[in-house]
């Protein structure tokens, strides 16, 4: 998807990230998270490409693992500003859960 974008500034401190939340059928047909992932956006200008390691937060107990499972309802982030963040997430379950690439042409 092309997004046109323009930042300046005379601090690179909090530098633009893109943060993806993918969704996709389960075995039910309910919406559910197939990953969440995200890249800071280069600066230099020219073509990137990056991959970025998706994840998914689990539950932390088996019952809650049933229950989720039987309702449809799997565990997701209500804020998507945490994929972003590394701070308070490592207290966070999660699970590894693919790849998705994206090229960047920076002008």
């Amino acid at each position: 998807f092309p997004i046109d974008i323009t930042f300046k500034s005379t601090n690179p401190f909090g530098w633009p990230q893109i943060v993806l939340s993918v969704y996709g059928p389960d075995f039910f047909g309910h919406d559910v998270v197939r990953g969440y992932g995200a890249v800071h956006v280069p600066f230099v200008p020219g073509r990137h490409k990056r991959t970025i390691a998706m994840f998914v937060p689990e539950s932390t107990s088996m019952l809650q693992q049933f229950t989720s499972w039987f309702t449809g309802r799997r565990p997701e982030f209500t804020d998507p500003r945490v994929v972003a963040q590394g701070e308070g997430r490592e207290v966070t379950r999660v699970r590894s859960q693919g790849f998705v690439t994206v090229c960047f042409n920076v002008m």
